[in-house]
Parts: structure tokens; sequence; C-alpha cells
């Protein structure tokens, strides 16, 4: 445990895998749904809103945290709270970057598969006809050993990133990804509005319809604002420990989120135009990725090149969250185990791996080890990470710093690398204290749905 710690090569270069770690697959589908479905316009600014509250506030507390200490998540809580129980807000959060990995290496490898599809021209035979992409996509991800060999690619390519490092791994690729996804969706984005009837997708996305905007909508913005910039689950903690001190973490934050949020509404626009444009149903959630734009790219001029680069941009979406999500599991082991990066890597990226082959099987493989409730154990470990795993840890590091770490503390090591920003202590504990108290009441209506099968709101 006395390995030199390793930094980020620059300030970018951070930024870039941050914001990496927070723009997914969530920002290129669910963001524009959510969107488009819950007031347009009215619910981005409501969402923006809650960005500003909620995640720009933990944000900057998980940078806080992770510089301070130059820990991953458990030594870190252990650190600042030494004997004490918060060292399992830490665990928790390891233990949520394994979970959400074990199902996300899956997705990616649907991604890869699609990729190839789209090269060898097989969307040819679904164009035009939503209900046979559909078949072919629950025939792919419900067969035995397909989905399986490409979840495989995908996570090895994952543990190859995190092998090389911070700054000759993740930063590395993360500087060539990330400009790669905005120049992509940017393109992406171009062709929608030039197709006939595009610009209607434009007004769907943005348009401000408060008649759309309910009490639902406001808890939907509430979650996803939380969620979007990859909190809870001791990524930011995580890259945060590689961090000097010259940084400016609330600028650093703002990137990140601006970066996370406009990646999101780009995305919004390169598909809602191309769906408009086309006729398609904008209402349908992840089934917008597989199985009506596959339907769509080939009915467009060009139709092979548009579809391959955007999964090629999708890979890259969600690769370069896949990545940030392995880092805290590893990051670990290194810090509390004393294990070498590669050693860590590539035997909990390959657990990770064999686990997600069980999330893989469940969807119509023939063993679901959750049947028992009801639901695939691609769900279950879907649905404990989103709705409890998340929220609870973010919530408790919010209450950390403001019952334990203290305040004052907390401010201290915030204003380094500020240099003539001013931030009143006030300001901070009050988005802190709302932050947590709007997490909670997120928690506390998904716990009262399961008892009750009504929600407070929503």
């Amino acid at each position: 445990m006395s390995q030199i710690r390793e930094q980020w090569g620059s300030k970018l270069g951070f930024i870039l895998a941050a914001a990496g770690s927070a723009v997914g697959i969530g920002n290129i589908w669910k963001f524009p749904s959510m969107a488009g479905e819950n007031g347009g316009g009215a619910f981005t600014i409501v969402y923006l809103a809650c960005i500003l509250i909620v995640g720009l506030s933990i944000v900057v507390a998980e940078f806080v945290i992770g510089r301070k200490t130059q820990l991953s998540p458990v030594g870190a809580f252990e650190q600042l709270a030494p004997s004490s129980n918060w060292k399992w807000v830490g665990y928790l959060g390891v233990a949520a970057a394994f979970v959400i990995l074990s199902f996300y290496g899956v997705v990616g490898g649907w991604i890869l598969k699609y990729i190839i599809d789209s090269l060898s021209g097989g969307f040819a035979i679904v164009s035009g006809n939503t209900e046979a992409s559909g078949t072919v996509f629950n025939s792919f991800i419900t067969s035995t050993f397909s989905p399986i060999i490409y979840q495989v690619l995908f996570m090895g390519l994952c543990i190859f990133i995190i092998v090389q490092g911070v700054k000759g791994g993740i930063e590395k690729w993360s500087k060539i990804m990330m400009p790669l996804i905005v120049v992509l969706l940017g393109v992406l984005a171009i062709r929608g509005m030039t197709l006939e009837g595009g610009m209607e997708g434009l007004s769907f996305l943005f348009n401000p319809r408060f008649e759309d905007l309910t009490a639902s909508a406001i808890v939907l913005a509430l979650g996803h604002s939380f969620f979007t910039v990859s909190l809870g689950m001791g990524t930011m903690i995580t890259y945060g420990s590689y961090l000097n001190k010259k940084q400016n973490l609330v600028t650093s934050a703002l990137w990140v989120i601006f970066l996370d949020t406009a990646i999101a509404m780009l995305a919004g626009v390169a598909i809602f135009t191309t769906v408009f444009a086309l006729g398609a149903n904008p209402a349908e959630g992840p089934g917008l990725i597989f199985v009506v734009l596959p339907s769509i790219f080939p009915q467009i001029a060009g139709g092979a090149v548009w579809g391959t680069l955007f999964f090629i941009l999708l890979f890259m979406a969600a690769l370069t969250s896949a990545i940030s999500i392995l880092e805290v599991v590893t990051a670990y082991f290194i810090d509390q185990k004393g294990w070498s990066r590669k050693k860590a890597t590539i035997q909990f990226g390959s657990i990770i791996t064999i686990v997600g082959i069980f999330c893989s099987l469940s969807l119509g493989g023939g063993i679901n080890i959750t049947g028992f409730l009801g639901m695939p154990f691609f769900d279950f470990m879907d649905y404990l990470s989103a709705k409890y795993m998340l929220p609870i840890g973010g919530m408790f590091t919010a209450i950390f710093i403001l019952k334990k770490w203290g305040l004052s503390n907390y401010m201290s090591e915030l204003k380094i690398g500020m240099d003539k920003m001013e931030l009143s202590p006030l300001l901070v504990r009050s988005l802190l204290t709302i932050a947590s108290t709007i997490v909670a009441f997120i928690i506390f209506n998904e716990i009262y749905f399961e008892i009750t099968g009504k929600a407070l709101i929503g």
C-alpha cells in the first residue's frame, strides 16, 4: 500500500475522463426520451435546475473527498473518519460499481454486435419494419452464447485500458473518445436536421410544454439529475484521488456537468430529428436504440454509414463509463490490499465478467438465479443499483460532510486551487442539505411504492 499514487497528466485529461464517466448509454436515449415525453423544454429547465442543485454539490463533494485523501472510497472514508462505520459508505460505492458493470458490460456487448450488423448491411432486412427489428433484437439477447461472446470482448477492452493506468489508459483513451463523441453527435445532429420533417423533432424535444410538466415529471428530473453524473458509486471520489492540489474542483465539476448535459441534448437532436423525419414513434425508451433506429437507418441515403457512426458513438459512450466503473473496483484493491494494478484489474474484471454472463443468461439463456423474485437477474442488478445503492451512497456522502467530517474541514480542502473564487459556507451547507434531503425523498418514495404499490409522487 506504499505505491506511488498515480496522477492525471493534465486538467483537460481529468475533465474529459470525468465527463466520460458521466456520459453513458443513458445520455444517448434516456434524457431525450424523458424530456420529449414530459414537457420538452419545460422538463429541460427543471432538469438543469436539479442538476445544478443536486448533481453539482455531490460531484464537488466526491472530488473533495478523493483529492483530500488520495484514496479510493473505502480508504477515503476510513482516513477521514477512523474507527467508525462510515467506511461502509465506501464499501457500498465499490459494491455498486461491481453490480453496475456486471450488466453494463452485457449492454456494451449488444452495441458491439450492432456495429458489426450495420457495417455488414444487416439492418437492410428490417428496413421500415420495427416489428421485425424487435424480433431480431429479442432473438439475439435471449440466445445463449452470442451475446456472451460480445460481452467478453467489451469487458476485455475495458480491462486492457485500465491495466494501462490512469494517465496511459483512462486519460489517453478519454482524450480520444470524448472529442469523437462530440464530433459524431454533431455530424448526426446536422444530418437529422437536414432530413425532411426533421425539425419537428427539435420542437418535440425543446419546445416548452408546461402543461405536460407533472409532479411525476419533476421527480424524474430529480432522479435523473442524480444518476446521470455517476454519483454514489465512488467514481468521482476515485477520479478525484488522482488530482493534485492545483485543480479548481468547482469549475471542473461545472465542466463535467456541462459536457454531460450538452451531449445528452445533442443526442436528443440527432435521434429525434431522424425519428420524426421517418415518422417513427419517439416514445420507445431503450427500444428506440436497438429496435426503432436500426429500422430507420436503411431508409436514409447512406444509411449504413450513419447507422455505423451512431453505434460507434454509442459504443464509445458506453466504454468511457465502463472503464470508470472498473477503476473504482481496481483502485480499492490497489489502495486497500496492496495489489498491483494488473492483478487487481484482470482478476476482478474477470469476476465481473462472469457475473455479467449470468446477467445475460437470465434474459433467455436458461439460467436465472433471481427467478424467484419474478425478474431476470439482469433487471435485478439494474434495479438494485439504480433504485437503492447509488442514491443511498450519494445521500450519505452529503450527510458525512455535514455531520461527521465537518463543513469547515470540507471548505478548507475545497478552497485549495480556487484562487480568488469565493464560496459562502452557508451556500455550500444549504446545497448539501437540499441535495441529501431530495435524494432521501427519492429513496423513501421508492420504498413506499414497493410496500404500498403506490408512490407518494410519480
